[in-house]
């Protein structure tokens, strides 16, 4: 961190209090928990067959080469679905009131190759705190050539972008499982935020090391040495899984903040934010598709993006009830609320900006 980020409230408004006592009222008019229900619990199941049924399978070596591909893409979209739908609730300790069982669920993440405590850093800590604010939020940092902020130093060969881009977005949850947890790890912990003893950082490296070591066994060694297919078939199932995977997880978080009306704030000098964390988030995060029950059930309610940053530890089954009541005091506060209304405007919004981005 460069310097300490403060929003300031400096109108003075009474939005966020007054938005927050309309959502607690409604869980309270209508006598239910803001946690998960019985239609979470479900998905739960749902996507966590997605991800081990096609597994079991490939496992049973009874599968054709093409038939283990095919699992392969399956899984990706399972583990995608993982990803926005279940270990993201339990992260934000919105799944349940019970933080061991948030713990667990969120364990599908480990499962699936990642780490959960670099996770929370990125996400729950810097992203949603400092959400499209350049250098603080590391999800609209500069990568490689990639540029996804007006602050952002511009390469010459990022008029480009708009075509190379999915490219990236595709190796996103690969590079995730095989690089990007040990670069945070040494990142988080230079910049002091793992505030760890020796001891403790030892421990936390062979910890991710291992459950790498798991996952790497299950989902590549034990395949090539027990079934019968080859390395090079499973490897090309490897990479079927998280190039989907990949793709599904990148773009679905740049329709949410990397689109036409989100705007890209930076501190003064100071290192402050002339709004309340609130508005911020407002002026920072669009929703989209709000009214396609298949893609809000299978995204985790991410096209509720802006009910998420507002309210990251309700779950996510409960946003498209509360949307109404945050679009309509919004809309009394004066305030912003950014919504495409189909899949297809938010990714044209999307790439307008990628382009904007990439020539200017």
């Amino acid at each position: 961190m460069k310097q300490k980020i403060r929003f300031t409230n400096k109108n003075k408004t009474q939005f966020y209090n007054t938005l927050k006592e309309r959502v607690d009222q409604y869980f309270v008019d209508n006598n239910i928990s803001p946690y998960a229900n019985v239609t979470m619990v479900f998905k739960t199941i749902v996507m966590l067959s997605l991800y081990f049924i096609p597994l079991g399978l490939i496992y049973s070596n009874t599968l054709n080469i093409w038939g283990m591909w095919l699992c392969s893409a399956i899984m990706g979209i399972g583990l995608a679905g993982i990803g926005m739908g279940i270990m993201h609730d339990a992260n934000h300790d919105a799944y349940s009131s019970n933080k061991t069982l948030n713990k667990i669920i969120a364990f599908a993440l480990t499962i699936g190759g990642g780490d959960n405590r670099n996770w929370k850093t990125q996400h729950n800590i810097l992203h949603h705190t400092y959400t499209n604010i350049y250098e603080y939020d590391k999800d609209i940092d500069n990568k490689v050539i990639m540029r996804f902020s007006p602050a952002g130093k511009r390469k010459a060969i990022q008029r480009f972008q708009v075509i190379y881009v999915f490219f990236f977005y595709a190796i996103m949850s690969l590079y995730w499982t095989t690089a990007k947890d040990i670069v945070q790890y040494i990142q988080f912990n230079k910049e002091g935020l793992h505030r760890d003893s020796k001891l403790q950082k030892v421990i936390t490296l062979f910890t991710l090391l291992f459950w790498k070591a798991v996952y790497f066994s299950y989902i590549i060694v034990l395949p090539i040495v027990f079934l019968n297919i080859s390395w090079v078939h499973v490897l090309i199932g490897f990479l079927t899984l998280h190039t989907i995977a990949g793709l599904i997880l990148s773009i679905v978080f740049q329709l949410a903040h990397v689109v036409e009306g989100t705007k890209f704030p930076m501190p003064d000098e100071k290192g402050n934010i002339e709004n309340e964390w609130a508005i911020h988030q407002m002026e920072t995060t669009a929703d989209f598709s709000r009214n396609n029950w298949l893609i809000t059930y299978y995204v985790g309610g991410l096209n509720f993006q802006t009910e998420h940053h507002l309210f990251p530890r309700i779950c996510h089954v409960h946003y498209p009830e509360i949307a109404p009541i945050v679009e309509a005091t919004a809309k009394e506060f004066g305030i912003s609320y950014i919504y495409n209304e189909t899949i297809g405007k938010a990714f044209k919004s999307h790439m307008n900006v990628i382009s904007k981005l990439g020539n200017s």
